[in-house]
């Protein structure tokens, strides 16, 4: 069986899920406590930088990828 998803799949829904999760961040600390959020900002700026990093990882394996092959 063979999985359905591409490694460059892959990297493209990490890059849009960072990009999402960059500017929730950023629109919270502008809110300055003016809302109620109920999810943590701490913990939610840690998951976009976790995830801004594994894309950076993909894009690194990818650039590796085409280096060798060559």
């Amino acid at each position: 069986m063979q999985f359905p998803l591409s490694f460059w799949d892959i990297s493209l829904w990490l890059a849009i899920t960072a990009l999402i999760l960059l500017l929730t961040t950023e629109l919270i600390v502008q809110s300055h406590g003016k809302t109620k959020f109920p999810i943590k900002k701490k913990k939610l700026r840690n998951a976009t930088y976790l995830i801004g990093i594994s894309f950076i990882f993909t894009i690194i394996l990818r650039i590796y990828e085409l280096l060798v092959s060559t």
